[in-house]
């Protein structure tokens, strides 16, 4: 079971922008997430995975991955317009 604990209260995981909806998926995030990988002394391969959403205090980001890579790395960046 996916959930986690918010000022003692039960959520099932996601959390909530004070309106009761999920901040997650009320914008666009603020840092596309990748993995990369390299292979064999090529260009490191690039792949979405994800997003992520700064907190409201600024201290921190809410990061949504839909895959989680077993090698290579994760990289953060800002959107592009080819992005968007």
């Amino acid at each position: 079971m996916n959930s986690t604990m918010s000022n003692g209260n039960r959520t099932n995981g996601n959390r909530t922008n004070g309106t009761g909806t999920n901040a997650t998926s009320s914008k666009a995030p603020s840092h596309i997430a990748y993995q990369v990988r390299n292979i064999d002394g090529q260009k490191g391969i690039w792949t979405r995975i994800g997003g992520a959403w700064p907190h409201s205090d600024g201290q921190g980001f809410n990061i949504q991955l839909d895959a989680l890579p077993i090698d290579g790395r994760i990289s953060l960046r800002i959107p592009s317009e080819k992005d968007h």
